[in-house]
């Protein structure tokens, strides 16, 4: 029996312990390949770009005693999931998942997220697709620091697996799954919808038209008003695991008809 193709990516780079943690759940159920951006690329959103002249490059991974066909491409990981489809059209893959990203991906900037990118581009391009995130302290978001992985392997497996046996659900392109930390097999997960707000709160302590890019400071924000069924409420005030369904379709949810009035009114 042929067993299925998953697709393994990041925005975090090929390099990074939550990849590895995101391909030791999957060797399990699958034939799997990793194939992710050479560097980090954090906040690329669906970008499409990198160098022009990269190739995916063979990289050495090594999972629980099994060398795994792994891959680098210098590029963002929406072009990384891109190039992969276009160089390699006789390998569609049946899954692709995107993680495990160091740091939350919540509420209404998702879409400025690497790891939601790669997997918005690969259900763009028919395959059922997973981004998760493992909750992180802001300052660790960019290196590669200690986290335990345990929780991240367990819920990556449960879901992948999941999608594996079913498919996605008629109406969704992807799962979103956030990961607080300390999570482990025991704790429980809830259907949620994005906050409406932005989780990050970025400022410049002292703005001025010389500020530098760098010069940003960001900070997580916790709302008293936080709505219970939103992925923010479940990571940070009910400590549990939170499943996003998300779609391709940014199409407000007004109905065109009173679009339409208003925009003749």
């Amino acid at each position: 029996m042929n067993r299925p193709m998953i697709l393994c990516t990041n925005d975090d780079g090929i390099a990074s312990p939550g990849l590895a943690a995101a391909a030791e759940a999957l060797l399990p159920l699958g034939r799997l390949v990793v194939a992710a951006p050479l560097r980090q690329q954090t906040s690329m959103g669906r970008a499409h770009t990198g160098d022009p002249d990269a190739r995916f490059e063979p990289y050495p991974l090594r999972i629980d005693g099994h060398d795994i066909e792994a891959y680098s491409l210098d590029a963002s990981p929406a072009a990384v999931v891109r190039h992969f489809f276009l160089a390699m059209p006789d390998r569609k893959p049946d899954l692709v998942v995107a993680g495990v990203n160091y740091g939350e991906n919540i509420g209404v900037s998702v879409t400025s997220s690497g790891t939601v990118g790669a997997a918005l581009e690969a259900a763009m391009r028919g395959s059922p697709a997973l981004a998760l995130s493992l909750e992180t302290e802001v300052d660790s978001q960019r290196e590669y620091s200690d986290q335990d992985w345990s929780g991240s392997i367990h819920f990556t497996r449960y879901f992948a697996a999941m999608l594996l046996r079913r498919g996605m659900p008629p109406g969704v392109d992807l799962f979103k799954v956030e990961i607080p930390a300390g999570a482990g097999a025991e704790t429980p997960w809830h259907m949620t919808r994005l906050s409406p707000f932005m989780y990050y709160h970025s400022e410049i302590a002292a703005p001025c038209l010389e500020s530098r890019r760098c010069d940003v400071l960001f900070r997580k924000q916790k709302r008293d008003n936080e709505p219970r069924d939103t992925d923010a409420y479940a990571v940070r005030t009910a400590r549990c695991v939170a499943v996003t369904p998300l779609s391709l379709d940014l199409t407000a949810r007004t109905p065109l008809e009173s679009v339409l009035s208003w925009v003749k009114d």
